[in-house]
């Protein structure tokens, strides 16, 4: 989490709260148009969050396959809300 961000754990409580949603959402048919913009702007709202942790780590100088996984994530975000904009649309199945 950046620093220059108030209230912390609240903040990271509430973006877990809303990714679950988000993901309920995206199974209903009605809200999943909805859920799935909503989950592609928290995607990228905790984008400088999961950077911050990269650098944190880098400079604690944690070992090398924990770096590696931080830096997986980051590629990983793009990869998710393409998904999630691909998923907005698709019918439920019959």
């Amino acid at each position: 989490m950046p620093r220059w961000l108030p209230a912390h754990d609240p903040l990271i409580l509430s973006s877990g709260v809303a990714q679950i949603l988000g993901g309920i959402g995206l199974l209903v048919r009605r809200t999943r148009r909805a859920a799935a913009i909503g989950l592609i702007l928290l995607l990228i709202a905790v984008f400088p969050a999961n950077i911050e942790m990269l650098r944190v780590h880098e400079l604690r100088g944690v070992p090398w396959w924990k770096e590696t996984l931080l830096w997986l994530r980051l590629p990983l975000q793009a990869v998710l809300i393409w998904w999630t904009w691909r998923v907005r649309n698709i019918p439920p199945p019959r």
